[in-house]
Formats: structure tokens, C-alpha cells, sequence
């Protein structure tokens, strides 16, 4: 049984659909991309998913739980973690301290102080865990974030972009991140428009397009889908 299933989810702003029964599935230990052009509805689903916005239709399954009407507080509870597309750090606090406030939450509160230094470590960002995030370059912040998320161990993460601003080696070693938290059996669902990154982390491919799913499956086959290529693609 998938980790997460996304069942016929319908949400309209006005007389406009964002999301036009939309239906998706991550498991667990898998990395799974979530594609589409600006507008597609990928943010929106990604709110749909965490609990900041409810359906008019469908449903959201978390772990064999129906967590639909469930807030986002509970959903965290449940094993749910995510980024934002717009980084929400907490900018006058060091890199260890963002660490650290994520996982005085998280279910090993005791260790708190042990899983921020043991997530510093992992992201190689001990040497400035004293660094307000507020003078971090954007691609390093977006790690602190993606840090953040894992400090509440969760056992889905929702990343909305979160190699914007890194360069070639930075998102290199992003990869290689991505790839140990499912080996970690981490079910992560990644919005990205970096599609050699997509491309090359992801094990399965969701793509979006005016609110609705137009294509799934792994990379070689949504890489030649001409239909996706059509709508987003081009020449990748």
C-alpha cells in the first residue's frame, strides 16, 4: 500500500478549477516528481496534501488513514513534512537554531539537540550552524529548509522546489540527498522545475497540466511522452 494516496481531489477558485480530480500516489523509499508548467496546480496540490487547503472533492489517505479534514498540526502528527516554494525560514535565528526548533517538535524531542547536530553534519552545514539564515545564500537556505523538514523525521516529504538558487554542485549533492532519505524509506514527492534533477532522482514521474494529471509513469517514459512534451517538455 502506497505511503500517500491522493484520490479525484477537485479545487476551484471562483468558476476556475486548479485542481480537476487529480489522483496520485507516493510510496515509501521512493522518490516521486510532481511536473508541469506554471499554473499547472502543483502548489496547490501540495497544499491539498499537507492540510492547508480543503477539497471540495476527493480525498487524501496518509498511511491507510483518511487525514482529508485533518489540519496540518495533525498531519505533522501523522508523519507529514514539507517546504514552501517561497523560503520560510526564520531569518534572524542561526542555522543550528532552525534545526533545532523543528525538532523540539518532532517525535524525539529529548534529542533534540543530538538530531540538529546530526542533521548539520549530514548536510555538511557545520561550518556555519552559528550563520543567521538571514545571511545565507538562496541555495544553502533552501537546504537549512529542506533540514528543517527532516528534524521532525518525518515519513512524507513534500519539497516545492527546493533546488531553486543552487548551482551544478550544489544540486548534485542534493541528489545524492534525495536518494538517501528514500533509502532511508522516506516516501519524498519533489515539485521541481530542474528537470535534469527530476530526471535523475525521481523513480516515478506525475505531470500536470490546467489542474488535471495528463501523464505518469518513470522518467524514460515521461522524458518520450509526447503529449508531455507538448505541454512542457520541449526539447529536455
Amino acid at each position: 500500500m502506497p505511503l500517500l494516496e491522493v484520490s479525484a481531489v477537485t479545487v476551484s477558485y471562483g468558476g476556475n478549477r486548479a485542481l480537476d480530480g487529480v489522483g496520485m500516489s507516493a510510496e515509501r523509499g521512493a522518490v516521486t516528481g510532481l511536473i508541469g508548467p506554471n499554473g499547472a496546480g502543483k502548489s496547490t496540490l501540495f497544499d491539498v496534501v499537507s492540510g492547508l487547503r480543503r477539497p471540495q472533492a476527493g480525498r487524501v489517505v496518509l498511511g491507510g488513514r483518511d487525514v482529508t479534514r485533518l489540519g496540518p498540526a495533525r498531519r505533522c502528527r501523522h508523519g507529514l513534512a514539507r517546504t514552501f516554494q517561497r523560503l520560510e525560514l526564520f531569518g534572524r535565528l542561526s542555522v543550528r537554531d532552525n534545526l533545532l526548533v523543528a525538532a523540539e517538535l518532532g517525535p524525539e524531542r529529548r534529542r533534540a539537540r543530538q538530531m540538529a547536530d546530526g542533521l548539520l553534519d549530514r548536510l555538511e552545514l557545520t561550518g556555519i550552524a552559528d550563520t543567521r539564515a538571514d545571511n545565507l545564500p538562496t541555495g544553502v537556505a533552501r537546504l537549512v529548509e529542506v533540514g528543517r523538514a527532516m528534524a521532525v523525521r518525518p515519513e512524507l516529504l513534500l519539497l516545492d522546489e527546493p533546488a531553486a538558487g543552487q548551482d551544478g554542485e550544489e544540486t548534485e549533492r542534493f541528489a545524492a540527498l534525495l536518494r538517501s532519505l528514500a533509502a532511508d524509506g522516506t516516501a519524498v514527492v519533489l515539485v521541481e522545475h530542474d528537470m535534469g534533477l527530476v530526471m535523475g532522482v525521481c523513480d516515478e514521474v506525475y505531470v500536470l497540466d490546467l489542474g488535471k494529471v495528463i501523464a505518469v509513469g518513470p522518467p524514460e517514459v515521461i522524458r518520450n511522452d509526447e503529449t508531455v512534451l507538448a505541454a512542457y517538455l520541449g526539447d529536455v
